[in-house]
């Protein structure tokens, strides 16, 4: 286990120090699942919630979450993000898989901006349909893979 490096010597939290780190390209991948009644489902896919396009809306809510992290995780450094993308795959006939992708030229990783897109991805889809579906579920949110900075690259392995 590695050191817990958000914390000095005295166990008070602290912003790490990346000064002195390589600015380089680092991606990270997040994924989780929206769980929901057949009927939501095909109401979104149908384009037939009140609200309009529920999957245009949670898209930019979750590039506007990753771009938002260092706002909302109080000891994220705010990071140069190059790019966001968050997709939306349905599966089965009750849920839908989303993935978000964060790169970023920096001296920190990524892997809470994408998490974080999933994360308010996720939540926007409920917001908008909660009035026909309040019994949605957000499950399994994960990172799937980060690359670049010295502690090199992940995957995580397939179960």
């Amino acid at each position: 286990m590695n050191e817990l490096t958000h914390l000095d010597d005295e166990g008070h939290a602290r912003m790490v120090e990346v000064g002195d780190k390589a600015e380089t390209i680092r991606t990270a991948v997040a994924a989780g699942f929206l769980r929901m009644a057949p009927e939501t489902l095909a109401m979104i896919l149908g384009g037939t919630v009140p609200k309009g396009d529920v999957l245009a809306v949670a898209r930019i809510a979750g590039i506007q979450g990753a771009k938002r992290t260092a706002d909302l995780i109080p000891l994220c450094h705010p990071l140069r993000i190059t790019s966001v993308q968050v997709e939306f795959t349905p599966r089965g006939d009750d849920g839908i898989r989303v993935e978000a992708r964060v790169r970023a030229l920096d001296r920190t990783g990524v892997e809470m901006e994408a998490l974080t897109a999933v994360h308010i991805a996720c939540l926007t889809v409920y917001d908008m349909v909660k009035a026909v579906d309040r019994g949605m579920t957000v499950e399994n949110i994960h990172l799937l893979t980060k690359t670049g900075g010295k502690s090199g690259d992940y995957r995580r392995a397939e179960p």
